[in-house]
């Protein structure tokens, strides 16, 4: 390995990786997850790599920091400013993690320690890396929390990751990868699970510190907005080998391979749907409501010191048979609460609530039993709902045994029925949870919420984790499904494309109350809430072209 100065060339160029290659050990034979993979990243430049679960995408970046597991086999060059990585020791790389190649994680709720304080993190990471006194770590913590924009970052420092939104430990978690000024910021689909508002703030935040640090970024995500808004090259993988690559203008605008066209057609548009179709509501007289709120107020109730809370008030809203309502909004304003308290999982304080025709705004837990068969509910994250040690047969099964409909022979008849009906093969009746991807997991949360034929169904955010292919057929599905059941639907999301797609009417909520409802079009072409045009306003647009006018014109408006 020279130690001579690198040329001013070598030093632009912080990463250069070339025929890598990584392969996992499974029952007694390599399996590919990456293959010759060759690319480079420059100083202040950010490299996209995309493609759907499984195509290589973060087995390959883990592998540039020996972060996989013992039974990976890495091959190929990785350079970092000219010097050799690849085979380095484990004391040598822990030099380079943190110092020099930094991770922003895609869930930092589960990369931050949960029984150390945010604060507390921060200064031990400066202190493994850089010789300082416990009150210069604090105060350069400070500073780093500052950096990141975080409220009030004093305070900050002294919070556990549980008492801090999503967006803060994000936030949280980009200043601990930061504090050692790295070359290069590997971001694993960092603004996956946030809203669009604070999705918008965080891809300012790394675009400011991309300009302040002159660090390379390697981006991995499969959100075609965050691409075009953030990445200046773009890298497709599929099945472990990179199908096209290029600058991100070219490939959005003449992407030339078949997966790439496929991929970026299936990515929803906010505005493409036809405002012919679905848009407006239909009269419904002598119809009554399968899900009605009226004047709902819900509370968390006092737990020793904290007080009670109240999630939701003043709520009005209607869902018809055959109908899909979109209810879209914050991370905390209260979406999920009423998605919940719809099925009965949680009490009303004030107001009135029938679901599937049953009044529960004071119901008890025998009077609220019929309503298990009337009313199904799809969770945001299938993996951590179904029994991970139940085959998914039985997890759909469990409906109708416990409710009497049907046993034995008549059983596995209906779950080899409802599993064709979601588009799966009837021989994964015998398998796991952990053996099924995260869009075939979804669609068996599906069957299951399906499997009594409800009137009604809620869906918590169920497309927020999955790629924008796996996300459009699952959409296809809902769809077809929702027409030929016509079981009505509350569609709980924080991406609008998605809501413009399904549903027929649109409810905005913001801190706990409903600040505008009505058809689709009107509310997403013509909102008159404030709140509902900062929310549209922060999508980010596939496109890098109209992205960069929209971004400019957002900055005009600040200035």
């Amino acid at each position: 390995m020279s130690t001579t100065t690198p040329t001013p060339t070598a030093v632009e160029t912080v990463l250069d990786v070339h025929g890598l290659g990584v392969d996992f050990w499974v029952d007694g034979e390599y399996y590919p997850a990456a293959i010759d993979l060759n690319y480079r990243v420059k100083r202040g430049e950010v490299l996209a790599i995309v493609g759907e679960s499984g195509s290589g995408k973060s087995s390959s970046s883990m592998a540039l920091l020996g972060l996989l597991p013992p039974t990976a086999r890495v091959t190929g060059s990785i350079e970092l400013l000219g010097r050799q990585i690849a085979g380095l020791d484990q004391r040598e790389l822990r030099r380079v993690r943190g110092n020099q190649i930094a991770v922003i994680f895609q869930e930092p709720m589960t990369a931050l320690n949960p029984v150390y304080t945010v604060g507390f993190q921060l200064v031990e990471t400066l202190r493994t890396h850089f010789s300082m006194t416990p009150a210069e770590a604090k105060e350069r913590a400070i500073e780093l929390l500052t950096k990141v924009e975080m409220p009030e970052p004093e305070i900050a420092f002294n919070k556990y990751p549980h008492q801090l939104s999503g967006g803060q430990r994000q936030r949280a978690m980009i200043a601990q990868a930061i504090s050692c000024d790295p070359v290069l910021l590997i971001a694993d689909e960092p603004t996956t699970a946030l809203d669009v508002t604070v999705q918008a703030e965080i891809l300012e935040l790394l675009r400011s510190l991309r300009t302040r640090l002159d660090s390379a970024i390697l981006l991995i995500t499969h959100d075609m907005g965050v691409v075009a808004d953030l990445a200046d090259s773009m890298m497709v993988m599929k099945d472990g080998r990179v199908v096209e690559q290029g600058t991100a203008l070219d490939i959005f605008t003449k992407p030339q391979h078949p997966y790439t066209q496929s991929l970026l057609s299936s990515v929803p548009h906010l505005g493409q749907h036809s405002t012919d179709e679905g848009s407006a509501v239909a009269e419904r007289t002598g119809q009554d409501p399968i899900l009605s709120f009226k004047d709902v107020a819900i509370e968390y109730p006092k737990r020793g010191r904290v007080p009670a809370f109240r999630a939701a008030d003043g709520i009005n809203l209607d869902v018809y048979p055959g109908e899909i309502v979109g209810l879209v909004g914050e991370s905390g304003s209260g979406k999920t609460t009423l998605g919940r308290a719809a099925v009965g999982l949680l009490p009303i304080k004030e107001g009135t609530l029938i679901s599937a025709g049953i009044d529960i705004s004071k119901a008890n837990a025998k009077e609220l039993r019929p309503l298990r068969r009337k009313a199904g509910i799809v969770f945001q994250d299938p993996g951590s709902s179904l029994n991970p040690r139940m085959p998914i047969g039985e997890s759909i099964g469990e409906p109708l045994f416990l409710a009497g409909e049907a046993k034995g022979e008549a059983l596995s008849k209906r779950v080899e029925d409802l599993l064709t009906s979601v588009e799966l093969p009837k021989s994964y009746r015998n398998r796991y949870p952990h053996e099924l991807s995260g869009g075939q997991r979804q669609r068996v949360g599906i069957a299951r919420a399906l499997a009594l034929a409800p009137d009604l169904l809620i869906a918590d955010e169920p497309t927020s984790a999955l790629d924008v292919s796996v996300q459009a057929r699952f959409l296809d599905l809902l769809q077809d499904l929702q027409q030929k059941l016509q079981f009505a639907c509350l569609f709980i999301s924080h991406d609008l494309a998605v809501v413009d797609m399904l549903a027929h009417r649109i409810a905005v909520m913001h801190r706990g109350k409903l600040v505008e409802q009505g058809p689709r079009d009107q509310i997403l072409r013509n909102p008159q809430d404030p709140y509902t045009q900062r929310l549209i306003a922060a999508v980010p647009l596939p496109d890098p072209v109209a992205q960069r006018e929209r971004r400019e014109s957002r900055q005009a408006t600040k200035d």
